[in-house]
Formats: structure tokens, C-alpha cells, sequence
């Protein structure tokens, strides 16, 4: 078991600088295992223990896990996106055992009832600073919508609308082709909110009966079917880096 001290932890993940993470941990703002932080000095486990700030899950691991690994899981449809459910629903970690000899995680989620390109990693760091709303990573959507938007509909979810979490920000579409019941639409979004595509959708009466990620941060699933990943590629994981410096 890995001991470490909480800020050299979330430091070392990107949160803030030590002294800046001391701060916020005196303010009463990170939870570990779900219980208040309330002294200074704390001795966790980054590889284990799951760590909050304002809410939010952070991702932590030892320096001892020096070993990085970064891959793409296509995710299917009724699968969650966490690393363990109280349901007993299958998780996509189920889907990556023995993928690597140490604990990984996803990158962000995918709706239980969505598909699609989701990273796993255990570099805390990356992932943290690719769900970061500030880096605007880029997920592309092919989205199955009932009836026939209009444009002056579409534009309205173009130019951003407010929804009881706040305002959703512009974003792309393109309508992809129509039949007589639904129509296909590709939607790109640089911020994401929960269920935000389902919510745009639902406000012009226009309900998602299907949604898949194509891609993520540029990175597409093509060549990959429901339940396979892949590592990524040195090509890929560098983009990945420089998007998340930018």
C-alpha cells in the first residue's frame, strides 16, 4: 500500500500548487472517501483512496506507478462509467481486466445508455486537465433524434440555450441524413454537461432515441466494435498531451 500526503497527492495531479492545495484544503473543499478533510497533513493512499475537491472526483496515483497507460474502450450501451456501481451494473472496468497491471480509470463519462470513444488511463494529471471545462476537448456525436429539427431549431442549440445547470455554450451540427421517424445529426461539443446533448434535444422537442461518441479529443473508435479497446498511439497520446497544455 502507497502512503503519501493529500497536497503532494493533488499536486502532483494537477489541482494546484502545494501551497495553493493546503489552502484549499483549509477552506473545508476536499473530501476523501466521501469524509471532510479538516487538518492539514493527511496520509492517503493515491492509489486507492478516492479523493474530491468542490465535488469532483480527482484522479491520484503513487509515484511509484510510474508506468503510464492510455487506452481507447469503445463503450457500449448499458455499461457505466464509473469504476464501481452500487447497482451491480456492469462497469467499464469490467471491460479492460488485464488491461494493465495497475488500477485505470475513465476519462470523463459516457451516459449509461450511450456508446462511444472513452479513454482509460491512470495518469491523473491528463485526465484531470482533459475533463477541465477551460481546455475545450472537442467530442464529436452522431446523434439519432425523433422527427425532423428545423434550422431555425438547430441554430438556436448552435448558438448555446440555458438549461437549469446553465448555459450550454455554441456548439456544431450537421444534419447527417432523415427518414420518415428520425433524423441523424453530428453534434461537436467542447464543454459538457451532464445528459447536456439529451437535455438540447428534449428543450426542441426532439427527444435522442440514440447517442454515440465518434470521437474524443480527435481520437476516433473507427476500427473498434462495442466492448474493444485499444492503446493508444504514440501519435495519438501526443496530441493528447499538447491539447491539454494548450
Amino acid at each position: 500500500m502507497s502512503q503519501e500526503r493529500l497536497h503532494k497527492a493533488l499536486a502532483r495531479a494537477g489541482v494546484a500548487s502545494r501551497r495553493q492545495v493546503e489552502k484549499i484544503i483549509e477552506e473545508g473543499r476536499v473530501r476523501v472517501n466521501k469524509a471532510r478533510v479538516e487538518t492539514q497533513g493527511m496520509v492517503i493512499d493515491p492509489d486507492k483512496d478516492e479523493i474530491y475537491v468542490d465535488g469532483k472526483r480527482v484522479y491520484t496515483a503513487s509515484e511509484e506507478l510510474t508506468e503510464r497507460v492510455y487506452f481507447l474502450l469503445y463503450k457500449p450501451a448499458g455499461v457505466v462509467s464509473t469504476s464501481k456501481d452500487t447497482a451491480g451494473r456492469k462497469t467499464v472496468l469490467d471491460l479492460v481486466l488485464g488491461a494493465s497491471a495497475g488500477r485505470i480509470y475513465p476519462v470523463g463519462r459516457l451516459d449509461y445508455d450511450a456508446e462511444g470513444a472513452l479513454l482509460m488511463t491512470n495518469d491523473g494529471e491528463l485526465t484531470n486537465q482533459l475533463i477541465h471545462p477551460k481546455y475545450h476537448v472537442p467530442k464529436v456525436y452522431e446523434v439519432k433524434v425523433k422527427g425532423t429539427p428545423t434550422e431555425e431549431q438547430l441554430d438556436k442549440l448552435r448558438r448555446g440555450i440555458y438549461l437549469p445547470d446553465g448555459p450550454t455554450g455554441p456548439s456544431e451540427i450537421e444534419i447527417l441524413g432523415k427518414a420518415k421517424v428520425n433524423t441523424w445529426l453530428k453534434v461537436i461539443l467542447t464543454q459538457g454537461k451532464n445528459n447536456q446533448i439529451k437535455n438540447m434535444f428534449w428543450r426542441i422537442e426532439h427527444p435522442v432515441q440514440k447517442l454515440i461518441r465518434t470521437h474524443f479529443a480527435g481520437i476516433s473508435i473507427d476500427g473498434l466494435s462495442p466492448g474493444e479497446f485499444r492503446p493508444l498511439s504514440k501519435k495519438e497520446l501526443t496530441s493528447l498531451r499538447a491539447l491539454a497544455k494548450r
